[in-house]
């Protein structure tokens, strides 16, 4: 689904205007973006877990050369989903 499409469906049941909607959405996850960038976790009951992860440093290799390569230490988002979440899904 692209994010038209999410924004086109969720006004609907919102009852609210595809630009609203919009608005909102763009909010809603810059928010999101800033509380995990800051290292703090984000609960939304129901639903799930922002946060993020440590990534440790390891060793690749390049697929075409075979050469090893060092692949630095990160610092990921992640998502662990909610119990109702994940029943929802299953339930389908």
């Amino acid at each position: 689904m692209k994010k038209s499409e999410f924004i086109a469906l969720t006004a609907e049941k919102a009852g609210l205007s595809k630009k609203d909607m919009e608005k909102a959405m763009d909010a809603v996850f810059e928010t999101i973006g800033d509380v995990i960038a800051a290292g703090d976790k984000m609960q939304v009951s129901g639903f799930g877990t922002f946060e993020t992860r440590k990534r440790a440093a390891r060793t690749g290799h390049n697929p075409r050369t075979g050469e090893e390569i060092a692949i630095a230490a990160a610092t990921i988002p992640a998502f662990k989903p909610g119990k109702a979440l994940k029943d929802k899904v299953d339930a389908n």
